[in-house]
């Protein structure tokens, strides 16, 4: 090896010394042929064989570029250093300066043994007999730097596919000057780093739970990413979860300390009938409000964001997507706990379930932050991954919910409704989705979203994206009731229940008609419900003494349901209003109908107009979808309500309107059409607020809240909704964060 590793300043065709012209030419250059290597090259006569000298070669190579790379050498250079050894004289002046200061002499570099940079030791054939010094390695180091690899030590650390380990930094460089093979086994890697450009974004001050003073956020480096085609290392199971913060408190803490319950209140269709008359249709409005939210009744949350990350997601939609997803890190409480999971062709769990404190909220900004956008839209992964998260846990808040946002169509497209797993002794986990932009595909976001009790949204401007999201956080940093469940029974005989208007919530009619029970499942502070109830009231009976009875008990109504941190044997129950009817001698006595009875009655009138519009058009037939439409809203401006100046009637109206204009042709139905529809039959199913486009019967929902009339709150927003959505219009993409407000 003594020609290989001269140290001489020599060049192709220079004699180093040897006896002959032709032998010292041979010697003086900077490879060998094989014939020369194995006929007479030097290592032969040192007692070094092929194999041993084929890997000095190619450690001396790698040697070079990693101290070019280190020295910041330009990146052709250092690339060419590790294929062709000849080429390194010729190739760069500050690598022969290099390679002249450094004096490599075959009796004085050592090389460590192949093994000992694996982490292991192997003996060489003719090792025992060599006088080449070996210089020893420790398994647990860094081959660029040289630097420890320990966890903990504030460096991220890069295990390659071929199961050797460097740190991020160092690997991220290397790639960086163009190479794309390990540079200790020299194996082409599929998967590469890369270091990530600085965030643009400024992180948003945290505050706690659900109100607080704000405070600054941590100063975070620059955090390194993976390029989309890095394949995450994932554990088996996605029991990592962290654990949560503090036992939960007994239902009795929160009975003594919140007074507060879900209110319940019952309107009849009239206040008085004919008790002369049986009445097959009579409608009852069973309408539950949630009590006002207090920091300690709010229940803290396990949250998944589930995010496309495909092609199509780059630029300004992945910038604005960062900032809101930011936007909700630092509204989360530290007894709340995040985990985030991204998708495109396939789909990694990024971040796991971690809770929101301080050091939670610095690590999953800067994993938000390091997103990149590649690849396909594969959503059914990304959110079978969700689902794990969720399922898989050790730990479970009392609320649990899945965030899912996508821009594309799904591959593979989902083409029938899902039926989603449902957790051991809970609710199914909803499913809160977002279609982004206007190709994105909604029948399966709303599939997605309806099956699972989760609601569909349509953000149709990317500009949208951060109200979006805070609207569906306000709700869900809002619960105050969970399993809320509503039980009517028939106090009188012959009084039937032949029908229940719930939307998608679960109703049974048992007991022949004498009883019902709904399933609402977890309701926001303050959000209220209204459920029409049709019943058969037969004529009025006659006492003992031969007269008609002047009124009729109708409906006994309870409610229970679980507090935060509150078990099964501690239900909260609340007895609603015992309804009755005034039965009038007269055959035909005047009735007024009730506004509350008659708006809720509209209201269903319109979900179920535009749900059987939505059908026509899909069959392709827009006429007959418009011409039902007008027939709807001309029953509706005709109504009482309508008639009184309703302001939900007024949205319900808007509503109908631009329904109908963006049906006006397949283009523009296919376009955006079909998304406002489903996000608007998403809303009524729910009773519950949703994002639905640039359209104008939001801005009914984001108006002044002191303006809306008692009557109810319109698009179904809540208090902390407005105030969430508010907070997020007050940010721009790079602050300032304001504080909070109490």
């Amino acid at each position: 090896m003594a020609g290989f590793f001269s140290g001489e300043s020599v060049h192709a065709g220079t004699s180093v010394g040897s006896s002959t012209d032709k032998q010292g030419e041979e010697l003086g250059r900077w490879y060998m042929s094989r014939k020369e290597i194995e006929e007479y090259s030097p290592s032969r006569r040192d007692g070094i064989d092929l194999k041993k000298e084929t890997y000095l070669r190619k450690s001396y190579c790698t040697f070079l570029q990693d101290l070019g790379m280190r020295l910041k050498v330009s990146d052709s250079n250092a690339d060419r250093s590790s294929f062709s050894s000849s080429r390194l004289s010729r190739s760069s002046s500050s690598l022969s300066r290099l390679s002249r200061a450094l004096s490599i002499r075959s009796s004085k570099i050592s090389f460590p043994r192949r093994r000992e940079f694996f982490g292991s030791e192997t003996e060489f054939p003719g090792e025992a007999n060599s006088e080449a010094k070996i210089l020893t390695m420790p398994a647990k180091t860094c081959t660029i730097c040289l630097g420890d690899l320990k966890i903990g030590q504030g460096r991220a650390i890069f295990v390659a596919e071929c199961s050797h380990s460097f740190h991020f930094n160092c690997i991220a460089s290397n790639v960086k000057h163009g190479s794309q093979v390990c540079p200790i086994c020299r194996s082409k890697w599929k998967e590469i780093p890369s270091q990530a450009p600085a965030p643009t974004n400024v992180p948003a001050p945290h505050h706690d739970q659900n109100r607080g003073r704000a405070r600054a956020p941590p100063s975070v480096p620059s955090p390194p990413t993976l390029l989309p085609s890095f394949s995450m290392r994932e554990p088996t199971r996605f029991s990592d979860d962290e654990p949560l913060s503090v036992p939960a408190a007994s239902a009795a803490d929160h009975t003594s300390s919140a007074p507060s319950v879900v209110a319940v209140k019952c309107f009849t269709e009239y206040p008085v009938v004919s008790a002369f008359e049986a009445h097959p249709e009579f409608a009852v409005l069973a309408s539950i409000r949630a009590p006002v939210l207090l920091q300690r009744d709010r229940a803290p949350i396990d949250l998944v964001t589930v995010l496309d990350m495909s092609g199509s997601m780059a630029g300004s939609k992945l910038s604005l997507l960062k900032h809101a997803v930011h936007f909700v890190i630092q509204n989360l409480g530290s007894s709340d706990r995040l985990s985030i999971v991204v998708f495109s062709s396939t789909a990694h769990r990024i971040l796991p379930l971690r809770r929101m404190n301080e050091s939670g909220r610095a690590e999953a900004a800067l994993t938000i932050s390091s997103l990149l956008t590649d690849g396909g839209t594969n959503i059914l992964n990304g959110l079978k991954k969700g689902l794990r998260v969720l399922e898989e846990r050790r730990e479970r808040n009392p609320v649990s919910s899945i965030i899912l946002l996508s821009d594309g169509k799904s591959q593979p497209s989902v083409t029938q409704p899902l039926t989603l797993p449902q957790l051991p002794g809970t609710t199914a986990i909803p499913v809160h989705s977002f279609g982004f932009g206007t190709d994105h595909d909604s029948t399966a976001l709303h599939s997605i979203s309806d099956s699972s009790g989760g609601t569909f949204s349509f953000i149709e401007s990317i500009g949208m994206v951060g109200n979006a999201f805070a609207r569906c956080i306000g709700g869900l940093l809002s619960v105050v009731a969970q399993e809320l469940q509503l039980t009517v029974k028939t106090l009188t005989p012959g009084v039937q229940i032949t029908s229940i208007r719930s939307g998608r919530y679960n109703s049974e009619i048992c007991d022949e008609g004498r009883r019902s029970v709904i399933d609402i499942g977890n309701m926001y502070a303050e959000e209220e419900k209204g459920f029409l109830l049709y019943l058969s009231i037969p004529a009025a009976p006659t006492n003992e003494g031969g007269e008609m009875e002047t009124k009729t008990p109708l409906l006994d109504i309870t409610c229970q349901y679980k507090t935060s941190g509150a078990s099964e044997e501690d239900l909260v129950k609340v007895e609603g209003e015992r309804v009755e009817i005034q039965r009038s001698s007269e055959a035909s006595p005047q009735m007024t109908v009730s506004l509350e009875v008659d708006r809720h009655r509209n209201r269903v009138l319109v979900a179920e107009g535009i749900a059987e519009a939505q059908r026509l058009a899909e069959r392709g037939d827009l006429q007959g979808a418009k011409a039902l439409l007008e027939a709807k809203r001309a029953i509706l401006l005709a109504s009482a309500s309508a008639t009184a100046g309703d302001a939900i009637c007024t949205w319900l109206d808007a509503e109908l309107r631009e329904t109908k204009e963006r049906m006006e042709s397949r283009e523009l139905y296919e376009h955006t059409g079909r998304a406002y529809v489903l996000s608007g039959l998403s809303s009524h199913s729910w009773q519950r607020s949703t994002t639905r486009g640039d359209s104008i019967t939001q801005t009914f929902v984001c108006g002044d809240p002191a303006a809306v009339p008692p009557s109810g709150p319109i698009g179904y927003e809540t208090p902390s909704m407005v105030s969430m959505v508010r907070m997020s219009q007050n940010l721009s993409i790079t602050g300032p964060w304001p504080s909070p407000r109490a």
